[in-house]
């Protein structure tokens, strides 16, 4: 349970919007009388808001394996945000963004960008239940004109007209959807701990959270841009992303997390609009967020998730195969390929045993 020792609650919560309406109550509760609202549109309605301390995310790392493998981390804490107003209305949720190393591109940024939500929160009783829509974000984190071998691949593809995901505007957009039901983008924020997995002990946040909810949300594919080359670009760099980060975004894969919240607090809403973007650029390539590291990826008992050591020459091969197919009737362009081909391979050198 919650801990429900908790410095005081803000004066100002009304509350009685999760009553509105009968059918938003527990156990099933229905929101679809409300309008999905973008997430950033209504932040002038925003009085109050909850704080998610400790976004417990919980995939498979070998999903379909008889033994799957699955993998708990929290993402870098003190990002997310649930706002509301004094009735409990949810206009705005902010979710959580996170840096995953890759041997051979380094520092890659992963974000959950909501697209749309619905819902309420009562202060009450502790709960909440809202509807959401999200897609992942995926681009390259800053420090990567560091790296020679990205620079590489970027100086090649702007020679044919096409653009690295190096910010959030130019990212890989993955969509997702409700578990088992792709056609329906909008899943369900509910009260609780997820019941599709035990929640091992580091992960439990009860002695010092005000509430907890959870989500449940399936993996789809990259969203297309149209142009085949940069497809086939960013389906690798999902794939190399995926291998060095337990399959997080794998096509398919079930994402959970369990979002423990602090206690309400009133709202300022020029915070809330700086909010987001200030701690994505607070994140950098240790994926630091004010002083404050999100937890690494382990196993129920505790053990780490490592790669395996050969990772970075599997890499290598997989960005060296694509260059070869796009460009090898251009000898200019080959002779660049040979050119990546060495930096990625001084880069490999480093974490071979």
């Amino acid at each position: 349970m919650p801990n429900h020792d908790q410095p005081r609650i803000p004066d100002g919560w009304v509350g009685g919007f999760a009553q509105s309406r009968p059918e938003f109550a527990y156990p099933n509760p229905d929101l679809g009388s409300l309008d999905m609202l973008k997430n950033m549109d209504n932040i002038h309605l925003l009085t109050r808001q909850q704080a998610i301390l400790w976004p417990e995310f919980s995939w498979e790392t070998e999903p379909g394996q008889p033994d799957p493998k699955r993998c708990f981390q929290m993402f870098a804490p003190d990002i997310s945000r649930i706002g509301y107003d004094d009735e409990g209305r949810v206009y705005a949720i902010i979710c959580p963004q996170q840096g995953i190393e890759t041997p051979s591109l380094g520092s890659i940024n992963v974000e959950i960008t909501v697209t749309g939500t619905r819902g309420w929160v009562d202060e009450a009783t502790r709960e909440l239940a809202c509807d959401m829509s999200v897609e992942a974000r995926v681009w390259f984190a800053p420090g990567y004109e560091q790296n020679p071998a990205v620079m590489m691949l970027w100086t090649m593809l702007q020679e044919f007209g096409h653009e690295l995901p190096i910010s959030k505007d130019k990212a890989i957009v993955v969509s997702t959807h409700e578990p088992g039901n792709p056609d329906q983008p909008i899943f369900r924020v509910l009260k609780g701990e997820t019941t599709r997995v035990h929640t091992p002990r580091f992960a439990d946040h009860s002695d010092e959270a005000w509430s907890v909810g959870h989500i449940e949300v399936q993996v789809g594919t990259i969203v297309p841009t149209h142009d085949p080359v940069l497809d086939g670009f960013n389906q690798l760099l999902l794939e190399i992303l995926n291998t060095s980060g337990g399959n997080l975004l794998k096509a398919g894969n079930v994402l959970t997390w369990n979002i423990w919240v602090n206690h309400p607090e009133v709202v300022d809403q020029e915070k809330w609009r700086t909010h987001a973007e200030k701690w994505r650029l607070s994140i950098d390539v240790d994926h630091v967020s004010d002083a404050r590291r999100r937890s690494p990826s382990r196993f129920a008992d505790g053990t780490p998730f490592h790669v395996a050591d050969e990772i970075v020459e599997w890499e290598v091969a997989q960005i060296m195969a694509y260059m070869r197919k796009q460009w090898s009737p251009q000898q200019r362009v080959l002779r660049k390929v040979k050119s990546v081909a060495r930096a990625f391979f001084r880069l490999a050198n480093p974490f071979r045993r």
